[in-house]
């Protein structure tokens, strides 16, 4: 047996709650490195192909022939750091550490664990209680369309409450510092807070809402959807048990169908959320915009860093989630139990 038996009783809400939110920051100290290559991926605007002809759409004005093109600036980011340009992942986090010192991979990170003790507290240590207020009495498991809405309804609660933390975490990770003199527009995570409801006031915090709940729904339900049917099936057909091993390759599916169904959603989130003032109207402007001028290979932009982060963050986060529920409800059993 490979870490902390099975509690006999079920984790209680509270348990799955804190667990949750803890499993994550955990996951997220160890892998926000490539998250942060994965958004500079994203966010770096792509080269239009010469030989590709235009798309037109209604939802596009052509420029006219003497129009400027004008290339968007990052939030927060210095004029000069357009000239960098990064190209896979191991080269982007090199050429971060060369250009803005060995802290830069991590910038964010403080937002970033805002954001996941606030966000996978409940899209994550909600999910079961969801799911089980879904299914109908009786029933022996849930369906597939049962995990589905439940994975759907806490991740959409999720963005509602968290989206100002991810809005400040992907403003300071695509923001890029050239060196100490160079300005930054956000001091701290507080201060971006504070900043970005100034001058763009409080809907400024919650920009990109509508693409974040779309791409937390299916992220969500790839991720959670999928370690719960490859975690029951395993225990079912008695390939593996209900420990390390199990919870290890259900995690490290559930990350892959979650990079494929939302990484296209995940790069017109990453690219709006941080547009300056007025570079778009809505997503779905952002979304024709970059299929007109990069293509549609631009949706899967960052695609190996996100796989990279999500994969080993499913991994890590399950496997640790997993343990301290267990380890959670032994010191809740032995606080009501001491004898």
């Amino acid at each position: 047996m490979v870490g902390l038996k099975p509690s006999e009783v079920p984790p209680t809400i509270a348990v799955k709650f804190l667990g949750a939110g803890t499993a994550a920051c955990f996951a997220d100290l160890l892998t926000f490195p490539l998250d942060t290559a994965k958004v500079r991926l994203q966010a770096q605007p792509g080269k239009s192909s010469p030989s590709r002809a235009p798309v037109h759409s209604p939802f596009l004005q052509p420029p006219s022939p003497s129009a400027t093109v004008i290339v968007p600036q990052i939030q927060g980011e210095n004029p000069a750091a357009q000239r960098v340009q990064y190209r896979g992942v191991l080269g982007t986090i090199l050429t971060m550490v060369r250009t803005e010192g060995l802290r830069s991979p991590y910038n964010g990170l403080v937002a970033g664990l805002h954001r996941q003790m606030s966000f996978a507290s409940i899209r994550i240590g909600l999910y079961d209680s969801v799911k089980q207020f879904y299914t109908p009495a009786g029933a022996d498991h849930a369906s597939i369309a049962i995990r589905i809405l439940a994975g759907c309804t806490t991740g959409a609660m999720a963005v509602t409450c968290a989206q100002p933390t991810d809005v400040v975490k992907v403003r300071f990770q695509a923001s890029i510092r050239l060196g100490p003199e160079s300005d930054r527009k956000y001091s701290g995570a507080m201060d971006a807070y504070r900043t970005i409801a100034r001058e763009e006031g409080v809907r400024g915090l919650w920009k990109g809402t509508l693409p974040n709940i779309t791409r937390n729904a299916i992220v969500n339900c790839a991720e959670m959807v999928t370690y719960d049917i490859i975690k029951e099936k395993l225990l079912d057909s008695h390939l593996l048990t209900d420990n390390f091993p199990c919870h290890f390759v259900s995690a490290f599916g559930a990350g892959f169908c979650a990079t494929v169904v939302a990484s296209p959603v995940d790069v017109v989130k990453t690219r709006y959320m941080n547009s300056s003032p007025g570079q778009y109207r809505s997503p779905l402007h952002c979304m024709l915009k970059m299929v007109a001028q990069e293509g549609p290979t631009a949706f899967y932009k960052g695609f190996t860093p996100s796989f990279l982060r999500l994969g080993a963050w499913n991994v890590m986060m399950f496997v640790t989630y997993e343990q301290l529920q267990r380890a959670l409800m032994k010191v809740q059993m032995m606080r009501e139990s001491p004898f």
